[in-house]
């Protein structure tokens, strides 16, 4: 037997394929088929009869068909190998990547129906001829049926394998597989889900069925017992398809709800494991629209489109099997004008759809002439233009309305095809049908079910066609959104050290840094110091020196481009990440508070839970608590969204208390105290220099308060990224430096410049 179909299976090679080699290649397909024509439909019943007797027709039906699928599974894969090697990948050959899986369903759509058939009138008088009369050596009409079902079936199966296939043409990374790994054990509800839904489709097409039965009880005069019965199985099967649909949909929206919060916060969890640089590089909007709108966007597909796309295909399946157990001659004249009745259709709503786009963008246009001039009107009445104005409006006025014109015959056009191709089809299948119960190959109760099947069938496909580029624009989504799962953060990773004795030593030792966006302007060259527990270090310079990239580097935001920094002699990333920044804390000049409370802000990042104790006492020593005691609710009361509701020098204290309640070992303060009054201020100058836990700390003090550095044990001047200047206030004003120069200066002593 061949082997199993996958578009280009047979067909990989490395190379891209020579230029001249689709044309023999398609030569060699049109030999193929001709032989399946000219050879194997005449010889394979013959080989069939002589190895299976005539007693088992069925059997017959599934030994050619095996065979057929054999001698033209090898065909393909010999006039793959021979075009473009036996390592091919075969999507790259377009159609033809479709051959195999052609050749599988062309050995197998005759059987398989021949199968249905003889299921479905098990133990009915002449059932064993269905799979006799289905012998495609014999019949040149089951010989065009084979094909009919094979081709769309091909077709079917390749673009499927297109989106499940690894590394496909936009260079997916298996969009379809990872969303089905996003189900995680989930997915163990789906074979439930859709077995729920097969049979509430069968039990669905109990109306047609039944509906046919009683048509043909009418003209026969039957008894009333038999349509009190058939009446009653209708209404039984009825009655529980709508409850098997109730049961999947309620079982399948479930998992998909589960789904959607479990990849949000996936993607989340992955953006917040990326470096600083990452969101320097992205805006904050395109991050948030991959984290809420594309996972929406993907989840709503899950839960909604693919949910009426799984429908619908499994309904068409249902539909297209008990029409073609119905009547296999009807059934092909219903695919064969299928595509008059959806292509057409299709072209003509997508020049309506652009005729829409473009009325959408003149009403645009002309909206904004309207606005501008609203919100000009001193300068149009100053320069007397209103009548040139009013006539700028009605000129894009009469192109919409030109362009209404065109979209209404647009309209028109697109639902008279629509409406007119679907006429033509009834009238078709109804003539046809005609012809056939005239002739006595079906009743008339045949022809009404095939008709209501009918009906179904291209509303069903007709949903399929619409519901597919939605579920394809999810695939996109998803794309975007793996770019995010599988993006590997340049930081590095989180390390283990976590000492209880750590006692907060610093040394930058030969520290330069640039930053990644910008890597030949180095922003600090060379930088060595210590900062050392107990002692409050102070880092001054003009604006641009580098001070808060010093900061932002003893925070372990960034990796110094060269040198080395450490805490205790050991390199920042060799400590576990909670228990760094619980040791080395900072406070910025505009801090940044969550729209929670005061309680929440101030006890954020911790894992144990502090108690309000705890609380009190840091905003207590940060001059938090006098403001926030005031309050109706206390540390309950909301700050509002980034503390939108306290002023600059309340969010400073607020922060200054978020950073003193883990005791740190480091302690930052990056002009933390620019917006504090005086007294706060001095409280803060206390805290750093009298406070009895100033011996358990260091201290990075960034400022450009002069006044406040005066008490600082060390002070660095630093200027184009480099120390020029250190030493005790007293020393530096005896230099007469660059320091005794920016104190010196207006300001230098008092407000911040």
């Amino acid at each position: 037997m061949a082997e199993s179909p996958r578009p280009g299976g047979s067909a990989r090679a490395g190379g891209p394929a020579p230029r001249g080699s689709l044309g023999p290649a398609w030569l060699g397909a049109a030999l193929l088929l001709l032989a399946d024509w000219a050879l194997l439909r005449p010889a394979l019943p013959g080989v069939a009869s002589l190895l299976v007797p005539a007693a088992l027709p069925l059997l017959r039906v599934w030994v050619g068909g095996l065979a057929r699928w054999a001698a033209l599974g090898l065909g393909a894969r010999g006039v793959l190998r021979a075009t473009v090697g036996p390592t091919r990948e075969g999507g790259a050959l377009g159609g033809l990547a479709a051959l195999q899986p052609l050749a599988a369903a062309l050995g197998l759509a005759l059987p398989g129906l021949a199968l249905f058939r003889a299921l479905v009138s098990w133990g009915a008088p002449g059932g064993a001829d269905g799979a006799r009369l289905l012998h495609w050596g014999s019949r040149l009409d089951a010989f065009a049926l084979s094909y009919a079902a094979a081709l769309p079936a091909a077709a079917l199966w390749l673009k499927l394998w297109s989106l499940w296939a690894r590394g496909g043409p936009a260079g997916s990374a298996d969009p379809v597989r990872r969303l089905l790994g996003c189900l995680g054990a989930e997915v163990r509800r789906l074979p439930l889900v859709l077995g729920l839904l097969v049979l509430s489709c069968f039990g669905e097409m109990a109306i047609p069925f039944f509906t046919g039965r009683l048509t043909d009880w009418i003209l026969q005069d039957g008894p009333a017992s038999a349509f009190t019965r058939n009446i009653a199985l209708m209404s039984i099967l009825t009655i529980a398809s709508a409850t098997l649909e109730f049961l999947g949909d309620g079982l399948y929206n479930s998992t998909m709800g589960r789904v959607h919060s479990r990849l949000q916060g996936q993607v989340l969890r992955a953006v917040l494991r990326q470096e600083t640089e990452f969101f320097q590089q992205n805006q904050t909007g395109a991050i948030t629209s991959r984290v809420t709108e594309d996972t929406a966007t993907v989840s709503e597909s899950l839960s909604e489109q693919l949910s009426l796309l799984l429908w619908y295909l499994v309904r068409g399946l249902c539909l297209l099997g008990l029409m073609l157990w119905g009547s296999p001659f009807l059934t092909l004249v219903t695919l064969a004008a299928l595509p008059l009745l959806f292509l057409l259709p299709k072209k003509l709503g997508k020049w309506h759809q652009m005729l829409a786009a473009q009325v959408q963008e003149s009403l645009a246009k002309s909206s904004q002439v309207a606005i501008e001039v609203l919100s000009a009107m001193p300068t149009v009445r100053s320069f007397a233009n209103e009548e040139g104005e009013a006539q700028k409006f009605r000129q894009k006025q009469q192109e919409m309305n030109i362009l209404n014109q065109k979209e209404a015959v647009a309209y028109a056009v697109d639902l008279w095809t629509s409406t007119i191709s679907g006429m033509l089809l009834k009238v078709g299948i109804l003539y046809v049908g005609g012809q056939l119960v005239t002739s006595g190959a079906v009743s008339s109760g045949n022809l009404v079910t095939f008709v209501l099947y009918q009906i179904q069938f291209t509303t069903a496909v007709q949903v399929l066609l619409s519901t597919y580029p939605r579920v394809q624009k999810a695939v996109g989504s998803s794309e975007k959104i793996f770019e995010y799962l599988d993006r590997t953060p340049c930081c590095p990773a989180s390390g283990v050290l976590t000492p209880l004795d750590l006692e907060g030593l610093v040394q930058f030792q030969d520290v330069s840094f640039a930053y990644p966006n910008h890597p030949d302007a180095p922003v600090l060259q060379g930088l060595t110091f210590t900062l050392c527990p107990g002692e409050v270090t102070a880092l001054v310079g003009p604006n641009g020196s580098g001070k808060s990239t010093v900061a932002a580097l003893l925070q372990n935001l960034y990796q110094p481009t060269a040198g080395a920094l450490l805490l205790d002699g050991k390199p920042l990333p060799q400590y576990e990440h909670r228990y760094l920044h619980r040791q080395v804390a900072a406070v910025g000049q505009e801090p940044q508070l969550f729209g929670r409370s005061f309680r929440e802000n101030i006890a954020y990042g911790l894992t144990q839970k502090p108690t309000l104790e705890e609380v009190t006492a840091a905003a207590m020593e940060s001059g938090a608590h006098a403001f926030i005691s005031e309050l109706p609710q206390g540390y309950d009361t909301e700050v509002g969204e980034a503390g939108g509701q306290l002023s600059g020098g309340q969010r400073q204290a607020v922060a200054l208390a978020r950073a003193l309640i883990r005791k740190p070992r480091v302690l930052i303060l990056d002009d933390a105290t620019s917006a504090l009054d005086a007294n706060s201020q001095l409280r803060v100058e206390q805290l750093l220099y009298e406070s009895p836990e100033r011996h358990s700390r260091s201290v990075l003090l960034i400022t450009q308060r002069l006044s406040s550095v005066e008490q600082a044990d060390h002070i660095l001047f630093l200027e184009g990224g480099t120390i020029c200047e250190s030493g005790t206030h007293q020393q530096l004003m005896q230099k007469r430096g660059r320091y005794w120069a920016m104190v010196q200066a207006p300001g230098g002593s008092g407000d911040p410049e």
